[in-house]
């Protein structure tokens, strides 16, 4: 079973909607804000693929915001945004059959730092605030954006760094298919902070971004109109001894249990590109994220996913053709989805 896409909010350092992605992504060059009066900690660098301007208070209100990470505010933005742009609507007839996966690094890298510290350095007994403690836990994003929206179905979080969004979509598709929810807001979420900076830096990398993207997947046949992209298939593997053949195996058997020809890929969305030129079309057009939004982790995958829809949008001439959106992780991981889109793939959901 397949499911279907029928709204997206994104929040992202290009802008909020899948076209603003796009955009960036074709431009090619770096998106930059400034951020070094952002934190009192060092920086790495003065400027970074962040988003400039998130105003947690402005875009969610004061109630229940003080004590947000940056990576769930975002996530509670993106998934609000989702779930109007799909034009679904919580109630008590339904919220129980609505739920949210989303895919993950680490949670909130500061926070679990920042929480780790104080216990070092308080006064014994330990004083450490305990309000600060739920934002350490991996599943205050999709925990808080539940509670935000009302939503009582299907809750959890899937960690896999870059591949964290294929690993979401695939657990999504999975608990549609066997009955446990109806829609599910699918997507990942990274926050930029001195601690991802520094990590993104220390590892090579850098420059570290940060966004959410998330999407209404909703059960084949439920969508009532506005479908604009059909997941076919989600594979993954682990290959650490030769990654390139991993990801192209893995596109493979995406492509077969999808009943989709390899020759019939007209766009990869990743930054995986080089990889499967042995497995897919030379003339496939390439999406790649990370030249212009840095290494957004988690939300890598869903800013690729995004980025197809615009270009489904934009074409009416590609509805219908399937494309692949994959992932490769430092370990040997590897993740691919078989997409397809139509011409009401995207546009401007602010």
């Amino acid at each position: 079973m397949s499911g279907v896409v029928t709204g997206c909010g994104v929040v992202s350092a290009a802008g909020d909607s899948v076209a603003d992605v796009l955009t960036a992504i074709r431009a090619g060059a770096a998106v930059r804000a400034d951020v070094r009066d952002r934190f009192a900690e060092p920086l790495p660098e003065v400027e970074a693929p962040a988003i400039a301007d998130f105003d947690v208070r402005g875009l969610l209100g004061r109630k229940g915001t003080s004590f947000l990470d940056r990576a769930t505010a975002l996530a509670m933005v993106a998934c609000g945004r989702a779930l109007a742009d799909g034009e679904l609507t919580p109630d008590d007839d339904n919220r129980h059959r609505i739920g949210v996966v989303l895919g993950t690094t680490t949670g909130s890298l500061k926070s679990t730092m920042d929480f780790s510290r104080e216990t070092l350095v308080q006064e014994k007994p330990y004083l450490v605030n305990p309000v600060l403690f739920p934002n350490t836990v991996m599943n205050c994003a999709a925990g808080q954006a539940a509670i935000r929206h009302g939503l009582r179905g299907v809750n959890a979080t899937v960690a896999g760094g870059p591949l964290a969004f294929l690993y979401a979509l695939r657990y999504a598709l999975n608990a549609i298919r066997r009955g446990y929810a109806d829609a599910l807001l699918v997507g990942g979420v990274e926050e930029y902070t001195p601690n991802t900076a520094w990590a993104a830096r220390l590892t090579d990398a850098g420059p570290a971004g940060e966004a959410s993207a998330v999407y209404l997947l909703r059960r084949r046949g439920a969508e009532a109109t506005g479908a604009r992209a059909e997941v076919l298939s989600v594979a993954t593997g682990f290959a650490p001894d030769d990654a390139d053949a991993g990801l192209a195996g893995c596109a493979r058997r995406a492509l077969a249990t999808a009943g989709v020809r390899a020759a019939d890929v007209w766009a990869l969305a990743g930054d995986d590109g080089d990889g499967l030129r042995d497995a897919v079309p030379a003339t496939a057009e390439r999406l790649p994220v990370r030249p212009a939004l840095g290494d957004c982790q988690a939300a890598a995958g869903a800013l690729a996913f995004g980025a197809l829809l615009a270009r489904y949008a934009e074409e009416p001439a590609s509805a219908g053709r399937p494309a692949l959106v994959t992932g490769r992780s430092r370990d040997g991981g590897v993740a691919a989805a078989v997409v397809r889109g139509w011409a009401g793939g995207g546009d401007d959901h602010r």
